[in-house]
């Protein structure tokens, strides 16, 4: 554009000066210097406006790319909310079943279905105020309180017949606010301690479980089948199969 200026204030001053045929040259060199300037302008308008539609193109598939993997995300926090969903309630739904047994024994149902010696520890669960006192907060599903009443059992009565059952349940407890490094130490230690207890094949079924949720899937599965190898025809064997066929 400083050309152009230049180039025509350059005309006025020859048209005062300049013969005809000179001013007719100085306007065609004009008009060509005009022209040249167009044609520089223009490219550089149309290269200009090329980067911005190469600008936007990678700006949408920048964006597309986004919402692809947005998409992805969002299929597997579904999945992870699903599979969580189904585990929480396979975890109650276990839960409720050991509680119903327990709720029998305290009521003084006696099934002949049952082992001898869970029939034998729901009279044995009458004799301690304390521990009827937990196993009624563990009924009543106040598992932060339960925990307290049976770990306090356990410390202060080591002795006491019903102390294994405490420490089981304990770990029950943990379980059900999925606390499972504390219900996979507790239930380990009752099945060192209780090899012959008629809650170990369940305790150990519970650790495997624990570990599952904790995603650690190599232990899980060699504790099921520590389980069904130790245990063979109990109920938490069978589950344990099950378990294993679905990972």
């Amino acid at each position: 554009m400083n050309r152009i200026a230049i180039s025509s204030a350059l005309l006025l001053i020859l048209t005062g000066c300049a013969s005809t045929s000179d001013l007719e040259e100085t306007r065609r060199q004009l008009a060509q210097v005009n022209q040249q300037a167009s044609t520089r302008i223009a490219a550089v308008e149309n290269k200009l406006s090329n980067e911005k539609l190469l600008e936007m193109v990678g700006a949408v598939e920048t964006l597309k790319a986004e919402v692809a993997k947005l998409r992805g995300d969002i299929e597997v926090l579904n999945y992870n909310l699903q599979t969580t969903q189904k585990r929480q309630n396979d975890l109650y739904n276990d839960l409720d079943g050991r509680l119903s047994r327990l709720e029998g024994h305290a009521a003084g149902k006696q099934d002949a279905s049952q082992p001898a010696a869970q029939q034998a520890a729901a009279g044995d669960s009458q004799a301690s105020p304390d521990y009827d006192k937990a196993l009624n907060l563990l009924r009543a599903r106040d598992f932060p309180n339960a925990i307290n009443a049976l770990s306090l059992f356990v410390q202060q009565n080591p002795q006491a017949p019903q102390a294994a059952e405490a420490s089981y349940w304990l770990g029950v407890a943990h379980t059900a606010l999925r606390q499972y490094d504390a219900a996979i130490d507790i239930h380990r230690r009752f099945v060192e301690q209780y090899p012959n207890n008629h809650f170990a094949p369940d305790a150990l079924r519970n650790i495997g479980n624990c570990q599952r949720d904790l995603g650690q899937t190599d232990q899980a599965k060699n504790t099921y089948r520590r389980l069904i190898k130790l245990y063979p025809k109990t109920d938490a064997a069978q589950k344990a199969k099950q378990a294993l066929a679905r990972m």
